[in-house]
């Protein structure tokens, strides 16, 4: 049986990364019905699901590379989900309120992966 890697499945990334992720498909089905947006749509739908699907796979990594390398794939996701939300604003069709909202759980999950990353690394 493979040990789990120094993150618990109940450990905050995993919970906010998800629930992220559950804003992102609501986002999604917001852009794609009401908008009537699909292209950018798709985009910040990847992206920001992806973010919890590799920190998922990082709490099942098969080594501690395994986990940091997941983990960074994550930080990646994250940093262009946040150029889509940018472009999104700026193009208005997403408004301020909803801009400052995800763009805040955003940036908050990249201090997070951040923070973890380089104490995996000293580790």
């Amino acid at each position: 049986m493979r040990e789990k890697q120094p993150m618990k499945e109940d450990n905050v990334i995993v919970e906010k990364s998800k629930k992220f992720g559950v804003r992102t498909i609501r986002l999604y089905k917001y852009m794609s019905e009401m908008k009537k947006e699909y292209t950018l749509s798709k985009q910040i739908l990847r992206s920001g699901t992806s973010i919890g699907a590799n920190v998922h796979e990082a709490v099942y990594g098969q080594s501690r590379e395994d986990f940091i390398s997941k983990l960074s794939i994550a930080l990646k996701e994250a940093h262009e989900t946040e150029y889509w939300l940018e472009l999104l604003r700026e193009t208005e069709y997403i408004d301020e309120k909803q801009y400052e909202s995800m763009i805040e759980d955003c940036i908050e999950l990249k201090k997070i992966l951040t923070s973890i990353i380089k104490k995996t690394k000293e580790k």
